[in-house]
């Protein structure tokens, strides 16, 4: 599979522990443009980029006459290759004025932060309850369109054909080898082997887990009873590791392995995945054009950014060429961004509206040679009027 080699993630213990090797490193599938980062996505790493922006105003003042506005998020690791590029897109468009970081961390964490008003966005691939919404004053922004991908390290099996039912069944534990005859069956002529299956999945706190936990309870009345969808979920006898880098880290160095994954992570690791049967009945490759087509189910009738965004999901979409594990990915931020706890100063709001305008607009051209999808113009149009209703002090930004 093609992939970029320009990054190469900083990866802690927690995310090398799959098997105990710890020789290879992840490729974080970045393509950034002047300025080289090095991704910590460990927890403690993370934690602490967050603790140190807390305690800044938002502005870094760089000599008498120059101001760099620096503003900080963390989160989902799904978008975070797009979020890279992003940030470094947009620190070349303003001068060198405007320094986005982002940390990581998992869906979970990033969740958990903004509530505690240590970042000034979030990621996340799980839209907040309306609850949460209306409770901690924050609004979805959705940023992206991905697919999670079903990635695999069997040698023998080329081109592994899969469906929903049986993929259940695997993560369920109750299809423990590679030559069972439900995956024999998908695959026609294909000669599989008697290896056990070893399931890898998320060890934090993981939009991620949340989207691909959603399929499996869509394709299967069983995993939805006894596990349903969620950001943890308690797997049987399956290897954890931490973040999208750290699955993938461990299914490259675990034999027989299997696991789920954004796809950019596939393909510049140059990780196989297995097509999926979609709603249809046909069996589709994960690409940013069938994330698309699995789009085309959202339709014009969204919630606005304060609203419920957790009935909106693409999930097992009907459509010939539809991926079936597609989906809307998240940024989050609060609706009104004064606030005595994270003191961010007007200019600062201010730079984080405008990245997030640049952000669903000219950022989307950054898309597809990353393996996401542009956002459908119906949900550009939403997000255009979440980022108008953002406020500093009560008063409009935009």
């Amino acid at each position: 599979m093609p992939g970029g080699t320009d990054e190469v993630t900083g990866m802690s213990e927690i995310m090398k522990k799959g098997d105990g090797k710890t020789g290879e490193s992840v490729l974080m599938p970045h393509r950034g443009g002047g300025r080289t980062v090095l991704i910590a996505v460990a927890a403690i790493a993370v934690i602490i980029i967050i603790v140190a922006a807390a305690l800044s105003t938002g502005i870094l003042g760089t000599s008498s006459k120059t101001e760099v506005v620096a503003l900080t998020g963390a989160g989902a690791t799904f978008p975070m290759p797009l979020i890279l590029k992003w940030d470094d897109q947009y620190y070349n468009v303003t001068n060198h004025k405007v320094e986005v970081n982002y940390g990581g961390g998992g869906s979970g964490a990033g969740i958990t932060q903004i509530k505690d008003k240590h970042l000034d966005f979030a990621g996340s691939d799980a839209p907040l309850s309306a609850n949460d919404s209306s409770t901690y004053g924050l609004v979805h922004i959705p940023e992206t369109l991905g697919c999670v991908v079903v990635a695999y390290n069997e040698p023998s099996v080329q081109n592994l054909k899969l469906d929903g039912p049986t993929l259940a069944e695997i993560f369920m534990n109750n299809i423990t080898t590679w030559n069972d005859p439900a995956i024999a069956a998908l695959n026609p002529g294909v000669s599989l082997p008697s290896d056990t299956i070893t399931t890898v999945v998320r060890s934090d706190s993981s939009g991620t887990t949340f989207v691909f936990s959603g399929y499996l309870s869509v394709v299967s009345t069983e995993f939805a009873t006894l596990y349903g969808q969620g950001k943890s979920v308690n797997w049987p006898s399956a290897i954890g590791a931490n973040g999208n880098p750290g699955v993938t880290q461990t299914i490259k160095t675990t034999a027989h392995s299997i696991g789920y994954i954004e796809l950019a992570y596939a393909m510049d690791n140059q990780v196989p995945f297995a097509l999926l049967k979609n709603h249809d009945g046909n069996f589709v490759m994960a690409s940013p054009a069938n994330a698309t087509a699995a789009a085309q189910s959202i339709g014009t009738s969204l919630p606005n950014g304060s609203g419920d965004w957790s009935k909106v999901n693409v999930l097992n979409a009907p459509g010939a060429n539809a991926y079936p594990i597609s989906t809307l990915t998240y940024i989050l931020v609060y609706k009104e961004l004064w606030n005595d706890q994270s003191k961010m100063n007007k200019s600062a709001a201010q730079a984080l509206v405008n990245f997030l305008w640049w952000m669903v607009h000219d950022g989307q051209s950054y898309s597809a040679s990353l393996y996401y999808a542009p956002l459908p113009t119906s949900v550009v149009a939403v997000d255009e009027q979440t980022i108008n209703s953002l406020t500093y002090n009560s008063v409009a930004l935009r």
